[in-house]
């Protein structure tokens, strides 16, 4: 017979005292952790795992609904849905226990705002999250509050799908997200929430009973799914991307008044252009070049890069701030554009506009005669763009052909520029970042939504000055905060991991390629596999093998440099209106050189982790959100396209059948094997 240990428990603890220990314990909590916290001996071990099965089923830990609460009444500490945003954007929940029928309509629960301090990952709308309530607490408009303690459940409450309606009333929800691709969950009578037979809806998962059929209440129409413009919606709603403004950001946008001369430099005069694709709405970053007279710079050039001064409007604390985070950075769909700050700031404010004064942080860089830096300047600037001009006009004019637009900019603006890139791709040349050959496909739609077709741009030297031009600012800025000791987020890419390089070189062995190296690798020794293979059959997988063996960039307090840039110093400055990280080191570089109040503050300072990690969650969120939207366009427009003939090229092989990328439009297809040789 075992022996019981000393004072060990044989009956399980209640649901209230588990509750209690779950909501006071940081980070991830396991039977294993209750049973040692209330020392319980075998049997009480297995009373436990019937305690915890029941709460699971019942939703006390966050799966379904329970029992816990007193009719009327909201415990201390709670399971809730997150269900949706105020119209301040604050975060509103409803208990997941409540019987509507025993207790009335379910209240609604306003979320304090989540902090730097807080464990885990931020709550979102759909996930299921533990309460810890402020008894006494209300909001203006009458509502409970709580803070979330953890988050029980990701995205378990919501669902994303096509209504499918029956004769008599009710219907069906079919599921489309990848994770639940395919379920139907039944919609009863009454809870259809407006919707028609072929509607994409976003519903509420929810149960008759303890032991009911489950079933969801459909509590908002996205249109119709066959429309295209519905399927970047699919995206937005199936990553939890915020795509309305609370009221509050709003109208301190819309209450922002245009920046004036005030502790500025007046460079109105200086010809700065914006370079940007043809249906750019926002323009952030002007350039300017031109020799360098410096005695100690021979054949140098200072070249001049303007940026919106975004931190001018949008305030540490303030509203509009607290969305740029939670948003993180905008996000770029065929058909619209979720911005990270309502257009009042993005398209109006902060866009620099020719011929139109606009406030503007700039960094002057003088420039070697070999393209190196030899030294640079920030300052806090009042410009005044001279041209608005698109990649291939502004290349055209190079070329050539200039506009009536380009032709007089052509030899005091454009020479110039160009001039200064040619220095410059010297010393990035000899650099030797990553040098990946990846076209770019883009989708263009029709004025009524619908695919066009799908082109890869070409891609010009006007692209690669523009982006030469913003690295070297971007190291600039981090070189400056570095050596006036204020902290910052840098962009950081680490060197990939011993196992994708392993995995790397045994895909390369299958084309006779060596690679040898798996520790101390260098973007040099990329180049040199991706110059092998240029000229094969095999160059566009070769790229796309030594893509995904490649670590994630990210942002962090912590510098470990960036790999794919060979850059050991580097922080994104250049696109404040549609990265938050940007808006980071604009403040940053406020507050090291005293151009002003509105600097980094010690709070932001003291959470620069975590900011840092939200905000590359939330890139990984808009990369996501973009490429399945991609992807659901491409197979839209290829639906009524069956019998076509493709040209492709095998991307994987498996005892199925084939993995097939088309060249048109980059589609991934699958050929079963049973069908190989027909």
């Amino acid at each position: 017979m075992a022996r019981r240990k000393t004072g060990a428990r044989s009956e399980a603890p209640g649901k209230d005292e588990i509750l209690a220990f779950v909501s006071a314990t940081p980070g991830k909590v396991g039977k294993r952790e209750i049973a040692r916290h209330f020392n319980l001996d075998s049997a009480g071990k297995i009373a436990l795992k019937q305690t915890l099965k029941d709460m699971a089923e019942d939703g006390t830990i966050g799966r379904r609904r329970s029992r816990i609460e007193r009719p009327g009444k909201l415990a201390p500490v709670l399971v809730g849905d997150v269900t949706g945003r105020d119209a301040d954007g604050e975060l509103l929940a409803r208990p997941s226990s409540w019987d509507e029928r025993e207790q009335g309509p379910a209240p609604a629960i306003q979320l304090l705002p989540w902090r730097s301090q807080d464990a885990g990952p931020a709550p979102g709308v759909g996930d299921r999250v533990l309460i810890r309530m402020r008894e006494g607490e209300t909001t203006e408009a009458g509502l409970a509050t709580g803070r979330v303690v953890k988050v029980l459940a990701k995205d378990k409450a919501r669902i994303l799908g096509l209504f499918r309606a029956n004769p008599g009333g009710g219907g069906r929800i079919v599921a489309i997200e990848k994770r639940n691709s395919g379920r139907e969950i039944l919609v009863p009578a009454g809870l259809e929430g407006g919707a028609a037979d072929g509607d994409l809806v976003a519903a509420d998962i929810a149960r008759s009973g303890r032991l009911g059929a489950v079933h969801a209440a459909v509590k908002e129409k996205l249109g119709t799914i066959a429309s295209e413009k519905t399927i970047s919606l699919i995206a937005i709603h199936a990553h939890n991307i915020p795509n309305v403004f609370p009221r509050t950001a709003l109208a301190e946008a819309e209450a922002a008044k245009p920046a004036d001369l005030a502790g500025r430099e007046d460079w109105r005069s200086l010809p700065l252009v914006t370079i940007d694709p043809p249906d750019a709405k926002d323009h952030d970053d002007a350039v300017h070049a031109e020799a360098d007279t410096a005695a100690d710079n021979p054949g140098g050039h200072i070249v001049t890069v303007a940026i919106a001064d975004v931190a001018a409007y949008v305030r540490p604390g303030s509203a509009l701030d607290r969305e740029a985070l939670l948003r993180g950075n905008s996000v770029y769909f065929p058909d619209r554009v979720v911005p990270m700050l309502p257009e009042r700031i993005s398209n109006d404010l902060c866009s620099l506009k020719p011929a139109v004064d606009r406030p503007a942080l700039a960094v002057r860089m003088a420039i070697g005669a070999d393209g190196r830096k030899k030294r640079h300047s920030f300052h806090r600037i009042m410009m005044r763009s001279a041209a608005r001009l698109a990649y291939v006009e502004a290349q055209s004019a190079i070329d050539g052909m200039p506009s009536d637009t380009t032709g007089p900019l052509l030899d005091p603006v454009l020479k110039p520029l160009w001039a200064a890139y040619a220095a410059v791709k010297k010393a990035r040349d000899a650099r030797e970042p990553l040098d990946l050959d990846l076209p770019e496909r883009k989708i263009l739609l029709k004025e009524d939504g619908t695919i066009d077709r799908v082109v890869t741009p070409a891609r010009l030297d006007a692209h690669r000055l523009i982006e030469e031009f913003m690295i070297l600012a971007n190291v600039a800025a981090a070189e400056t905060l570095i050596a006036q000791k204020v902290p910052l987020l840098f962009r950081i890419h680490d060197a990939p991991s011993p196992e994708k390089l392993l995995a790397l070189k045994e895909f390369l062995a299958t084309l006779d390629i060596k690679f040898a190296k798996v520790a101390g690798v260098a973007p040099a020794d990329f180049n040199a596999i991706l110059k092998r293979g240029a000229a094969g059959d095999s160059a566009a997988i070769i790229n796309e093998v030594v893509l995904r063996s490649q670590a994630q960039a990210e942002y962090s307090p912590e510098n470990i440099g960036h790999f794919g840039l060979n850059l050991r110093r580097y922080a994104h400055f250049t696109s404040p209106i549609r990265r938050y990280s940007d808006l980071i080191v604009h403040r940053a570089l406020i507050r090291a050189l005293a151009l002003g109040n509105d600097g980094l503050t010690d709070e932001e300072i003291g959470r620069l982790d975590d900011i840092g990690q939200r905000i590359s969650d939330a890139e990984r969120r808009a990369m996501a959100a973009e490429r399945e939207t991609a992807d659901r366009l491409i197979a839209h427009w290829l639906a009524d396209r069956v019998g076509t003939i493709f040209e492709g090229r095998i991307s994987g092989v498996t005892r199925a059948g084939l993995f097939v990328r088309l060249d048109e439009t980059g589609a991934d297809g699958f050929v079963p094997a049973a069908t190989i040789g027909d």
